[in-house]
C-alpha cells in the first residue's frame, strides 16, 4: 500500500501535474485549482480528504472508513515530499512525445492505485464521494465513478483544452486496464467445455496425449431435453490453438465454450509438454 501511494505520488508530481493531465478525484480537482487559482495541489489533497475522511465516518461508518485513512493520509503528504525532486530529476525524465508521456502516465497510475486496492486501501479523496452516491442514492458503483470522473474531466477540458482532455482520458483507460490484471492476475491458461458426439476419443486424448485431468458433467439440452455429456478441462494459454484444432481433429463438430482462467491449483496438471 505504501509502494502504492509512493508510485501515485511521483507519477502525480513529474507527469499528471506537469502536463496537466485531469484523470478525476481530488487530484484531478487539485490540478485544476493550481492552474486557476495557483493553490498547492498537496495541500488541497490532504484537507479535502480529512474532510473526507469524517463525512465518510458520518455517512458509511467506522469499518468502511477505515479503508480510507492511511491512504487519504499518506498520498498528499508523499506528494508533498516528492515534489522538490521535480527540479532536479524532472529535466531528465522529459520525453518529445507526448504519447509516450500519457504512456507511462497511465502505466505507473495503474500500478500505483493497483496496488493500494490489492492490499485492501484506498487514497480516499472521491471514493469516498462515489461510495456515499452508491449507499444512499443507490446508483451502481461503476456508474458513480463514471459520472464523477466524466465531470471532473469535462472541467479540466473547459480550463485546459480538447487536447489535454483527450490525453486525460487515454491515461485513465491504460491504467483501468491495469488495474484490473493487477487485481485479478493475468490469464496464463483456457478453460474449455466441450461437447462431442466422440467424448470418449476426446477424454482419450487430454488424459493419454497431454497427461492432464479432465472432469466430465451429466448436461441436458435445453431444446431437445436430450442427455448428454460435457469435458471440461483447463490448458495453458500457449497451448489454446494446438488444442483446439486437435479436438476439432477428432470431431469437427465439436461444440466449444473457452474462457480465460486467471487461477488454477490442485487437480491433475501436465509437467511436460509431449508436443513442444
Amino acid at each position: 500500500m505504501v509502494i502504492g501511494a509512493l508510485v501515485l505520488a511521483l507519477n502525480y508530481n513529474f507527469f499528471l501535474l506537469q502536463n496537466d493531465l485531469v484523470v478525476g478525484g481530488t487530484s484531478g480537482i487539485g490540478i485544476i485549482l493550481h492552474q486557476v487559482f495557483s493553490i498547492d495541489p498537496a495541500s488541497f489533497i490532504f484537507i479535502s480528504g480529512v474532510i473526507l475522511i469524517v463525512i465518510s465516518y458520518i455517512f458509511l461508518g467506522v469499518s468502511q472508513t477505515n479503508r480510507t485513512i492511511v491512504g487519504a493520509l499518506l498520498y498528499p503528504i508523499f506528494i508533498k515530499l516528492t515534489a522538490p525532486l521535480i527540479t532536479d530529476v524532472l529535466p531528465s525524465i522529459t520525453f518529445e512525445s507526448q504519447i509516450l508521456t500519457v504512456l507511462v502516465a497511465g502505466i505507473l497510475l495503474g500500478l500505483g492505485n493497483g496496488l493500494v486496492y490489492k492490499a485492501g486501501f484506498t487514497t480516499g479523496g472521491s471514493d469516498v464521494i462515489i461510495q456515499i452516491i452508491n449507499k444512499y442514492l443507490k446508483v451502481p458503483t461503476g456508474k458513480s465513478v463514471l459520472i464523477t470522473n466524466v465531470l471532473i474531466i469535462c472541467i479540466g477540458g473547459f480550463v485546459f483544452g480538447t487536447q489535454d482532455m483527450i490525453y486525460s482520458i487515454l491515461v485513465l483507460i491504460i491504467s483501468s486496464m491495469l488495474i484490473d490484471r493487477i487485481l485479478i492476475g493475468i490469464s496464463d491458461s483456457k478453460m474449455f467445455f466441450i461437447y462431442s458426439r466422440k467424448i470418449n476419443e476426446v477424454e482419450d486424448f487430454i488424459i493419454n496425449k497431454l497427461n492432464t485431468g479432465v472432469t466430465i458433467f451429466s448436461a441436458e439440452g435445453g431444446y431437445s431435453k436430450n442427455k448428454k455429456q460435457m469435458i471440461m478441462c483447463v490448458v495453458p494459454t500457449r497451448d489454446y490453438y494446438y488444442f483446439k484444432e486437435a479436438i476439432l481433429k477428432i470431431d469437427a463438430n465439436a461444440f466449444f465454450v473457452i474462457s480465460d482462467c486467471y487461477e488454477v491449483s490442485g487437480g491433475v496438471k501436465r509437467s511436460n509438454l509431449p508436443f513442444i
